[in-house]
């Protein structure tokens, strides 16, 4: 049997008029094959494709190479090795296996695809503008080629001739916003605003009652400073459809801008009030208001567009959040802890409203509430530190100083690195300690307070007093206390402790200035405080006025065995 050959080119360049035009001429030589060659370039093909699929790249690689040592015009086995090679982002060579590609096969539409991809890589504009103008050849009907080939232009600043194109797609598909966009954009470069105005208005007459061309010619007016053509635009569109809030949106931009602040601020509540505005922009725009915090005006203004959010969106848990925040910076506590209830029935699931919650029934007072709904929320959320800390202070308020520690403990173990956290929970574990009576963890749970935070006052203040009625360390405690009242000045608890300290130390001179600095700022008449001045007063040899501030203790809820003999007795009783 003779040997059977097939002719085959000996190249082909990619300058032929039709393919390739711009690029530079890549020669692929050929060779006569044999029927053996043929069928051992077919066996190689497919047990790449094969190592291919199974994620064996440098097999897969190896095959293909095999195939073009026997058939440097292969063209599946260019395009497949070139793919390797970008997946170990080797553009450099999958671009030159591609050239080859597309001069073996100029009309395959995949290998200029792959080709743009290694030309975009390189930012090799003029390449890739020939590439586009080859997809544009094989396929005109593909609008997504018509946008690549004109924003090639832009970048080049050709943009007569990107209008061109868009001129060329708009009689393919029609004339359409992405158009229009694009095409204004590149006359505001070149400084046409009359023609971008044109294009607006043909579409405006063209559909009258599509609200988004009169937002779109407000913006350009506006963005070129013509903001009273802007104004009448939005106008006539606030005409044509009262209830769009982008119109109300745009038109307070508008006035804000012109220092028109009541227009504004009124075009704005009508936005808010309208259920189907973009919710997640209201809500930026009342959040831009914190900067401004504390003045009174954009405190209201954030609170009253954050109150109409609740009744255009009455099922959306983020706006009862929102208002619940705005009523919390305008210490409206009782409306927000109500808010952030409402917001946690729509949506539990977000950790912060039930934080927020549970700090406001707590600085209320409100300890049953907060036990029940941090109950609630350690349901959700049992590995939240900060929350099993507030739960932990609401058993200590009730004085189940076993809860409290525990619930306190578990939030130690949940948080290593917040340090204001863990002082504040070794503070309160100090608290609980010393009513469960084991003195030696009290102190040492304050110490470890105090090397998280030294700076932190009511540790010190209750670290301080612990001592003290204890008659040890007094000096310790002495330099605590007054550093307490450095860092928190004017608080009457802190005053009485370091009075009480002084006194111990029986500096009772001193005592009684920081008494009677404790007793001015005191609101709530203290019995301690009263007894405590008394007191003093009996060992500077005051015994009268002493005796006076004894009763008045009594008066304010004083009750021991101990205050009533220093009344029956007229002296200082331990």
């Amino acid at each position: 049997m003779g040997l059977l050959v097939i002719l085959l080119p000996v190249c082909a360049f990619a300058q032929n008029k039709k393919a390739g035009q711009g690029n530079k001429i890549v020669m692929v030589v050929g060779k006569p094959m044999t029927t053996d060659d043929s069928l051992m370039v077919r066996q190689f093909f497919f047990s790449a494709l094969r190592e291919k699929a199974i994620e064996n790249f440098s097999l897969a690689s190896e095959y293909f190479n095999r195939v073009l040592q026997t058939d440097p015009q292969n063209d599946a086995s260019l395009y497949e090795l070139a793919n390797l090679k970008k997946l170990n982002k080797d553009y450099t060579n999958a671009r030159d296996l591609l050239e080859r590609a597309v001069t073996v096969k100029p009309d395959n539409e995949w290998y200029w695809l792959a080709l743009a991809d290694c030309y975009e890589k390189d930012n090799d504009i003029s390449k890739l503008d020939n590439v586009f103008n080859e997809l544009l050849r094989i396929n005109p009907d593909k609008p997504d080629y018509y946008y690549e080939k004109a924003n090639l232009l832009i970048q080049e600043n050709k943009f007569d001739e990107a209008l061109a194109i868009y001129k060329q797609l708009e009689q393919l598909v029609g004339l359409n916003d992405d158009i229009v966009y694009k095409r204004q954009k590149i006359y505001l470069k070149q400084g046409k605003i009359d023609l971008a105005v044109s294009d607006l208005e043909g579409l405006i007459k063209t559909s009258p009652g599509e609200i988004r061309y009169y937002l779109l010619m407000g913006e350009l007016y506006n963005s070129n400073n013509l903001p009273d053509k802007a104004l009448k635009i939005l106008e006539a569109a606030k005409r044509i459809d009262p209830n769009n809030a982008q119109v109300h949106l745009a038109l307070a931009d508008l006035y804000r801008d012109k220092k028109n602040f009541e227009a504004s601020f009124n075009e704005l509540t009508l936005a808010f009030a309208t259920p189907n505005a973009d919710i997640e922009q209201e809500i930026k725009i009342v959040l831009a208001y914190l900067p401004k915090f504390p003045d009174p005006n954009a405190k209201a203004s954030a609170l009253e567009l954050s109150k109409i959010l609740t009744t255009s969106h009455p099922d959306d848990s983020r706006v009862f959040a929102l208002y619940g925040d705005m009523l919390l910076q305008n210490a409206k506590y009782k409306e927000a802890r109500d808010n952030y209830k409402r917001s946690i029935e729509l949506n539990g699931q977000v950790y912060e409203v039930h934080e927020q919650l549970i700090r406001l029934e707590l600085g209320d007072n409100d300890i049953d509430g907060a036990l029940k709904d941090g109950q609630n929320a350690l349901s959700l959320f049992p590995n939240q530190a900060w929350l099993n800390y507030l739960v932990g202070v609401a058993w200590l308020q009730k004085k189940d100083f076993k809860k409290a520690s525990d619930y306190i403990t578990n939030a130690t173990t949940l948080e290593t690195q917040d340090k204001d956290l863990l002082s504040q929970c070794y503070s309160s574990l100090g608290d609980c300690y010393h009513s469960l009576g084991n003195i030696q963890k009290s102190d040492d749970a304050y110490e470890k307070a105090l090397s998280y935070n030294p700076d932190n006052a009511y540790t010190l203040n209750n670290y301080a007093y612990y001592l003290s009625v204890r008659g040890i360390s007094l000096d310790k405690a002495a330099e605590m206390s007054k550093h307490s009242n450095e860092l928190q000045a004017n608080t009457a608890s802190f005053e009485d402790t370091y009075a009480w300290i002084l006194f111990k130390q029986k500096k009772y001179a001193e005592a009684k200035v920081w008494m009677e600095k404790a007793i001015e700022h005191d609101k709530d008449h203290s019995a301690v405080q009263a007894e405590h001045y008394g007191d003093i007063l009996f060992y500077l040899n005051d015994l009268d006025t002493a005796v006076k501030n004894w009763k008045k203790a009594k008066e304010y809820g004083g009750d021991s065995p101990v205050l009533e003999r220093k009344i029956n007795e007229k002296k200082y009783v331990e």
